[in-house]
Order: structure tokens, then sequence, then C-alpha cells
């Protein structure tokens, strides 16, 4: 045996540990890249975009997220960490119909401020365990939201979790279509529909004035120009 032989293997160390800090850093750059896609163009995005707005190469990414699923569960998991500290945030609340309400405006914006997450809270991703483990316990202390809620009597008998799931879609819907041009819109629907789950005598969210006739113009128009774009 040669006697510059290394049975331990030391010498292979410091090149192991620069593929491994290569590897984070790819990892870094492929989530840092997701998430401004996402955030700003939705979940649409293709797993080749992202590679190349990360700057590696699409089998690089197959490495690392070896699926979209497996990809959106890392980018999203702590928006939906978020998601779940309001509803704890909200059971909290000694007055659960403002805890409530709180809790949904809370949430709508989370929708508003990241358009992949918007779609992520009305979209089911049975592959992405993490995610979908997070998704059931924030949904879980909802539901108990909405009980508590109802027995202040603040909170109309006949409205549902699903009816919070509903307005979630609503929104998402309302973000995209209004888009630049009417951006504050979701918040005219969002107040006007807990509004509507109010029971008689509950204390009204305010209600923002709604976009101007010519915001709702541009942005009817600025969705009709991205149909025939497309």
């Amino acid at each position: 045996m040669s006697s510059s032989a290394d049975p331990t293997g030391a010498s292979d160390r410091p090149r192991r540990r620069c593929l491994r800090a290569d590897a984070e850093r790819n990892r870094d750059r492929i989530l840092a890249a997701a998430r401004r896609l996402y955030a700003r163009d939705g979940l649409g995005v293709s797993m080749a975009a992202v590679a190349r707005e990360a700057g590696v190469g699409k089998a690089t990414l197959c490495r690392r997220f070896a699926t979209r699923e497996e990809l959106v569960d890392a980018v999203f998991a702590d928006r939906m960490d978020a998601y779940a500290a309001a509803v704890t945030a909200a059971l909290a609340d000694p007055d659960p119909w403002r805890g409530f309400v709180g809790c949904v405006q809370a949430v709508c914006a989370m929708q508003a401020a990241d358009r992949g997450f918007a779609d992520v809270l009305t979209t089911a991703f049975p592959a992405a365990g993490a995610l979908e483990e997070r998704r059931s316990r924030a949904h879980a202390g909802l539901v108990e939201l909405i009980d508590r809620a109802k027995a202040s009597g603040h909170l109309r008998d006949d409205v549902t979790d699903r009816d919070v799931v509903i307005l979630l879609m609503a929104n998402a819907g309302v973000l995209d279509a209004a888009g630049e041009a009417a951006p504050d819109a979701w918040r005219r629907l969002v107040a006007q529909m807990l509004r509507a789950y109010a029971a008689p005598g509950a204390a009204l969210p305010p209600l923002p004035d709604p976009p101007s006739p010519a915001a709702l113009s541009r942005a009817v128009l600025l969705g009709r120009t991205g149909q025939a774009a497309s």
C-alpha cells in the first residue's frame, strides 16, 4: 500500500464539506427564487422558471426538490405557520367575535401580500405532508373559533367553516382580477362578507370605500388583455 494512502478518508472531508455547502447555497437560491415568483405570479409558475430565476440547472432543482409539491411545501411552511398563529391569537381573544373578525382579516391580508399563498390556502397538496398537516391544525382551530363566535351570539348560526373557505377562494379571485389596478378591492369584499356573517347586535367591521370606477375599469381591461395574450 502506498504511504500516501489515507485510510481514514480525512483528505476527502474538505471536499465533502464544500459540496454540502454548495448544495445548501443552491437550495437557498431555489427557495428564494420560488418565493419571489410565487408571490408575484401565483402557483402557475413552472419548475423551469424557478430554476432560471435561481440561476441553477433544472437537474440541480430536481435534486433538491423532486416534485412541485416538495418545493411548495418548503416555500410556504412559514406562511402556513403564520396562518396557524393568526388562528391561535384569535382563540386567545376573550371576545370570540372580535377574534373571528381579526383572524379572517389577517388571513385575507396574507393572501393579498402573496399571490402564491392565496393559491395555497385554497388548493390541496396531498403529497406535501408537512404543509397539509399545518393546514389541518390551523383549520381545526378555525372550526373551534367559529363555534365560540356562534356561542357568543355574534356570529350567525348558519355560518360554517366552509363559508370561510369560500371567502378565501373569492378573495383569491378578486386579488387576481383586480391586480395592481385596484389593489385594495379585497378589503371591501372581506368587510362586506364579515358583515353578512354577523348576527344582529354584533359590532360590524368598518366598511372600506369601494374602488373607483376608473380603477375597476382598468382592472377589467387589464384582465381582458391578459386573457387575450394567453
